[in-house]
Order: C-alpha cells, then structure tokens, then sequence
C-alpha cells in the first residue's frame, strides 16, 4: 500500500474542485517511479511521430519504432508516466496494463499540412483514454493562433468529461501567431502566459517550454521593467512561470527541447528544479539515444528533481 507523503497532501488539496477519481490519478502519478512522494515528476512523451514523421523522430535509434521499448524505457527508467498518442498506447497497452501511468494525448497536428495553421486535430476520446486505463487526457492548445477560441472551446468540452469521469487534464500550452514574434514563441512573458491561461482552463498539470530572457508584448514590458521580474537565470524565470499557474499552486512540468548534449540538458533542468518546477518531461532527448544513454540520462534528471525535493 502507497502511504500519502506530506508534500503529495499538499499538492492535492490545491485541487479544491476535482472529485475523488480525479484525485485518485493525480496520487497515482505522483506516487509511481523513483520520485514517488516527492511531489517531483518526470514524464516520457512520444508523439513526435504525428509532428515530426516516423524517420525523423526515430530513425537515430531504430528501436523507438516499437511502441513496446518506449513503455518499457519509461518504465526501466523509473518514471511517472508515459505519454503518447492512441495507437501507440494501444500497442502495449495490454502487455503493460498497469505497469505505469498513462497519458492519451487526444490532439495532434502534422508536418504535411501547409502554412502554419496553428490548429491540431482531435484524434482519439476520453472514452478511449478509459478504455486503455490511461490516468489523464492530454491536450495541446495554441496561445494566440488564429484557431485559438476553438482549441479553447474544444479543451474545455473534453477536460469537462475528463474530469467527470474521473480522469485528469494535462494541458501543453505552446504559443503561436497572433501577436507573439516567432523568437518570442519562447519569451518570458508569453510562456508565462501562455502557462496561466492553461490554469485558467482548469488544467490538473500544465506544459510549457522553458522561457527565455525576453519580453515580446510591446504592451507587457513597461509592467515587466516597473515591476522589477528578475528574469537574468533560467531558475528565476522559472520561479515566474510557477507564480503566474496560481502562485504556485498548479503542477507544472517543463519541455527538454530539442536535442541537446546531456550535459546541457542536465545543466538546464537543475536550473529549472531550482526555479520550483515540478518536472520535466523529456521526448526526444531519451528515446533518439540508445536505450543505455537513455536510462543514464534520464537516471541524471531523476536524481535532480530527488535533490530538489
């Protein structure tokens, strides 16, 4: 039986509206993996293959075409949860019922389409997140695209299932078009934004690329400079971000980006713990190495969240 640590108490009850089977996941999440009870996760997303292609998201690492080696990384690696598209989590789903937590990710877009529509297609169902025993829906909306109004009213239709039915709603809140210059896609102010308007969705875990020491809205720097946001380091503006997801008091996990050297990446996400995130959740860095670097690297991020906790 998993006991109830002081710190994933603390986190649940910041959930004041969720009923017990929306309780229930989020305990589970953060009570599986070598971070259990830490209030800390790290999380194994594969849904590059509808962004990305099949060559370009797995071609480095051969094996990352089955389905069943990147359950089994995550679940090797110690990790939270292991989130993907429907017919990834379909293949495996009953080898591994059970073995780790799910996220059905029920939106996605594709390379192919031309122009940047900043949209994504609906493409699996909370009932189908049940049906395969996932813990949450996953859903990816884009701040400031033209097609914003309707992801937001699609997001809201679906988190409100979701959670009826017991289930949690992750929100990956990746900005875009409108006013947001591509450099600032990733600036401080707009992913701070970007994470609270996510929150505001009713989001149980929101995702956010880690921001950079810019302000991109002509009309957010005057409140930025008066207000004196220290935004020199990485973990400052982190600490920003989890203040603008209800000062705090929202689960929030950061992206690993494009691939980097692990070095590098480590180095950034011990400066995003400091800054008070939650988590990581880490694609293409783990599952485009082989299996061995994989686990090393993923073990190296582990122990940072285990040191921050």
């Amino acid at each position: 039986m998993t006991t109830i640590t002081p710190k994933v108490k603390e986190i649940l009850s910041w959930y004041e509206s969720e009923n017990p089977g929306v309780k229930a996941n989020l305990f589970r999440l953060l009570t599986t993996g070598k971070l259990a009870g830490t209030g800390k996760l790290v999380i194994l997303p594969v849904d590059q293959g509808f962004e990305h292609g099949p060559a370009r998201s797995f071609a480095s690492n051969p094996d990352a075409y089955d389905p069943h080696y990147l359950y089994k990384l995550a679940i090797e690696a110690g990790l939270n949860a292991y989130a993907a598209p429907i017919g990834s989590i379909e293949q495996g789903a009953e080898t591994f019922a059970g073995q780790i937590p799910l996220i059905l990710k029920v939106n996605s877009a594709n390379s192919l389409t031309s122009g940047n529509i900043g949209d994504q297609a609906v493409t699996a169902s909370v009932d189908d997140a049940l049906r395969l025993g996932c813990c949450a829906i996953g859903f990816t909306m884009y701040p400031g695209s033209d097609s914003f109004y309707g992801m937001q009213e699609e997001l809201a239709e679906m988190s409100k299932e979701a959670k009826a039915k017991g289930l949690a709603t992750v929100v990956w809140s990746y900005p875009r078009g409108g006013k947001i210059s591509k450099e600032g896609e990733t600036a401080l102010d707009i992913v701070a934004y970007a994470a609270h308007m996510a929150a505001l969705m009713g989001a149980n875990i929101i995702k956010v690329k880690p921001p950079k020491a810019m302000i991109d809205l002509d009309a957010a720097k005057a409140t930025y400079e008066k207000a004196r946001v220290p935004m020199e380091t990485l973990a400052q503006r982190i600490e920003h971000v989890m203040q603008a997801c209800f000062a705090g008091k929202r689960i929030v996990v950061f992206s690993g980006g494009e691939a980097k050297g692990t070095d590098a990446l480590v180095d950034e996400i011990s400066q995003i713990a400091k800054g008070g995130a939650n988590g990581s959740i880490v694609g293409r860095n783990a599952f485009q190495r082989p299996k061995a670097e994989a686990l090393e690297l993923l073990s190296r991020i582990v122990q940072v969240y285990a040191n921050a906790a």
